[in-house]
């Protein structure tokens, strides 16, 4: 049984099973790679923080101020 794998720049990846269907998910924007070889273009990059958290956001009513 061949796996072919197939990426779509909205669909994400998937594995196709046969010859037939990869001609045809190719026919409707979907592109064959191999797992195996690194992708330059996916790969992350080097100056951009992962998983930095946001600031929290303040829950509740504002506080009120007294004005004299």
């Amino acid at each position: 049984m061949t796996i072919i794998y197939l990426r779509h720049p909205k669909h994400g990846v998937k594995i196709a099973s046969m010859e037939m269907e990869a001609q045809h998910d190719e026919m409707h924007g979907w592109t064959r790679f191999d797992p195996d070889e690194p992708d330059m273009d996916l790969l992350p990059d080097p100056l951009v923080e992962a998983n930095v958290l946001a600031e929290p956001r303040r829950r509740g009513r504002p506080r009120l101020t007294q004005s004299d």
